[in-house]
């Protein structure tokens, strides 16, 4: 970790100690509420503070699903753009559990409010709708041809959910510095936030 990342993350690692108490919705950082109202992305600020908290939780829940594999990346922020509310930049690696980082989004929300799909119709049903999600969907699908679970979807999303979910404190950890923090957090600093791999 470089000095300059030791410093970014004490001052993170301070502001959320500071805000310990605070749910996520109220440690949101002005620059994500601004830019979200100001870029039309929400009406007013409180809708803007709820998607900044909802893109944390996607953003982290892929940086911890790329740790989980032990690839890497170079930076994640919820900084939204043209294309995306947030992302995870420079993803290299993964092999064959590349799509576990694909799904790694959805099960962070998911994660947040322990809303996990429970049946097999469920995740079916959930499945054969995701299409449309900056490119997770077809990253997730694409990557099952390398992987054991070629063809069956519904066991891969089930080892997704069992593979991130010792994880959860990680993501929440990692998703409330996101949204603390008003720049991109470097892979050394996310790493730190999200923590060792669960025992």
């Amino acid at each position: 970790m470089t000095p300059g990342e030791r410093r970014t993350l004490e001052a993170v690692r301070d502001e959320l100690a500071r805000l310990v108490r605070y749910d996520d919705e109220s440690l949101v950082h002005d620059t994500w509420i601004r830019q979200r109202y100001e870029g039309g992305l929400a009406g007013t600020y409180a809708p803007a503070r709820a998607e900044a908290v909802t893109t944390a939780w996607h953003e982290a829940g892929h940086a911890v699903a790329v740790l989980a594999v032990a690839a890497r990346f170079s930076s994640a922020s919820i900084r939204a753009g043209a294309r995306s509310y947030g992302r995870v930049h420079s993803i290299t690696g993964g092999g064959p559990d590349a799509f576990v980082i694909a799904a790694g989004g959805r099960v962070g929300e998911g994660l947040r409010r322990w809303t996990l799909l429970s049946s097999d119709a469920d995740v079916r049903s959930f499945l054969a709708s995701w299409r449309d999600d900056g490119g997770d969907a077809r990253r997730f699908r694409a990557g099952l041809g390398a992987s054991p679970f070629a063809g069956d979807e519904v066991s891969a999303w089930r080892y997704c959910v069992d593979q991130l979910t010792p994880w959860r404190p990680g993501v929440r950890s990692l998703a409330r510095g996101l949204l603390v923090w008003p720049r991109h957090l470097p892979y050394a600093v996310a790493a730190e936030l999200a923590g060792p791999p669960p025992a």
